[in-house]
């Protein structure tokens, strides 16, 4: 991913968040949201190991986003000194997923933008719903799986 691509696609992130309603931007002021291109070798390894043969290497740039620590409804005075929640978006992977930066025919730049912008929403907000405890289910309901 060239410097071109990744300001473009930051761009269309930072409207995705100044879209959100404003409790759910106060809510990214307290967790960590890191852009990475795609995961880290050590973050693909431990996904791997996790998720077991359903991880492939091609799946490191298919991947959309990614929570990880305790969900706030899952949290008590327990995990006090727990690793801390973070959001990762993963540009490649929703890039990938809403079909690429080349226009197809008939389609305008514009269209694709709209595309990444709407993997960017959806992501965005699935990542945030396992942060409030949905799982997979709740947000596949939801219209965000």
């Amino acid at each position: 991913m060239n410097h071109r691509e990744r300001e473009r696609f930051d761009g269309l992130l930072a409207e995705a968040m100044e879209t959100l309603p404003e409790a759910l931007r106060h809510l990214l002021d307290e967790v960590p949201l890191i852009v990475d291109d795609r995961p880290e070798p050590a973050l693909a390894k431990s996904l791997a190991k996790e998720w077991g043969e359903s991880w492939t290497p091609e799946f490191a740039g298919e991947i959309c986003g990614l929570h990880t620590g305790v969900p706030l409804t899952e949290r008590s005075v327990g995990h006090s000194g727990v690793m801390p929640t973070d959001i990762r978006l993963f540009r490649e992977g929703i890039i990938n997923t809403a079909g690429g930066w080349n226009a197809g025919e008939g389609e305008t730049d514009d269209d694709v933008d709209d595309a990444v912008y709407e993997e960017i929403w959806i992501t965005l907000l699935h990542e945030m719903g396992h942060h409030f405890g949905l799982t997979e289910e709740d947000l596949e309901a939801l219209g965000y799986g």
